[in-house]
């Protein structure tokens, strides 16, 4: 029997993620637009975007965070292209994200001593044989497969290598140990729902002296430049940013982490988006048809929740149509280099009620898929 309830958001996607719950746009601070960025009133919002950030996640004293261009993809590049190069690189990928970076180190920096410990989508590579000398990249949760590292142990606190982290689906969602992490980025329109277009980097005071010690070989675009003249260009972590931002995304994201913090700070949503994932626990538990792509309890993301279904890739398309037309979850189909299967984004704007009203939508779906 098709169920009678709906969930009353069904935006389940993995990104853009879905508004907080209560989202209006008409309530957001619209002072700065048809402004110049680099006037008081734009410089102020976007420094207090860093700041507020900052305070949030609780970063340790002297870590500096910046608003930079393109997203995730652009910060990781641009910390990549400016920081790797005098050390090995041992380069963790264990889905297509995280492949992708291999890949750019490998065949566009051309690094000759890297490193690569790779898994297959669902597995996490043996992290121990990283090297604390080595420079370090990876991400911390897999978007695309659902997979996450459990805790920071495996990193050494004496290393004398840089971590540079692709953090953008764990951050306000996983606890993240920052004194371990030299980079961090992630972008606005995952965690937090924000929109899209802009990327944050977090920098240790050690990766600041990389940056500062040490010229790439290769030419850098404008938008990758983070020194001048061998030091640090400040004014890009206090709200000069190197290109023009979109202001009204910044007043989304300023409304974003007022949120949080009225909601109890990142705690909370943690708390939230471990709830969330238990509603799909449950409902796994209890139905053979489907499982978690990730092989490990400890592994599995509580963010990005990636399915697999009992059924060949058509009929998943098929089960996936049929959600999105009753208007029951949108976007869940599995990302397009990963396993055929469904990908339910859990994050703290997800509301658990709506994830229990999906899971029999779920049953009805693949129940006609399969009879398909």
């Amino acid at each position: 029997m098709k169920p009678n309830q709906k969930p009353v958001n069904p935006n389940f996607s993995s990104g853009p993620c879905s508004k907080r719950p209560g989202y209006d746009v008409a309530a957001l601070d619209l002072s700065t637009l048809g402004r110049s960025h680099r006037a008081a009133p734009g410089k102020a919002a976007l420094a207090r975007a860093c700041t507020d950030t900052a305070s949030i996640l609780g970063l340790p004293s002297g870590y500096r965070i910046g608003i930079v261009p393109a997203s995730d993809t652009g910060a990781m590049e641009m910390a990549m292209w400016s920081l790797l190069g005098p050390r090995p690189v041992d380069v963790c990928a264990w889905e297509s994200f995280g492949s992708g970076w291999l890949n750019d180190i490998k065949s566009q920096l051309k690094l000759d001593n890297v490193n690569s410990l790779t898994a297959d989508y669902g597995k996490l590579p043996d992290l121990s044989l990283t090297r604390s000398d080595h420079d370090i990249v990876f991400t911390w949760n897999g978007t695309t497969s659902g997979v996450k590292v459990p805790n920071g142990d495996w990193i050494d606190e004496r290393r004398t290598g840089l971590t540079i982290c692709d953090a953008t689906s764990a951050v306000f969602a996983m606890d993240l140990p920052w004194e371990k992490l030299d980079v961090a980025t992630f972008s606005w329109q995952k965690v937090l729902g924000g929109e899209g277009g802009h990327g944050m980097l977090i920098l240790s005071p050690r990766a600041v002296e990389r940056l500062e010690s040490y010229t790439p070989p290769w030419p850098l675009p404008k938008i990758f430049r983070l020194t001048k003249k061998q030091a640090l260009i400040e004014g890009i972590f206090t709200g000069a940013t190197i290109n023009t931002p979109s202001m009204l995304c910044v007043a989304d994201y300023l409304d974003a982490l007022a949120w949080v913090e009225s909601e109890g700070g990142v705690a909370e949503l943690i708390n939230r988006s471990q709830a969330n994932l238990a509603v799909l626990e449950n409902f796994v538990a209890t139905h053979p048809w489907i499982d978690f792509l990730a092989d490990s309890a400890d592994t599995r993301s509580n963010t990005s929740v990636c399915l697999t279904v009992d059924l060949n890739p058509q009929q998943i398309k098929t089960m996936t149509s049929l959600l999105d037309d009753e208007q029951a979850a949108f976007d869940i189909g599995s990302y397009r280099d990963a396993p055929p299967g469904l990908r339910i984004w859990c994050g703290a704007t997800v509301q658990r009620a709506d994830l229990e009203a999906l899971m029999p939508w779920l049953e009805w779906a693949y129940q006609e898929a399969r009879a398909s």
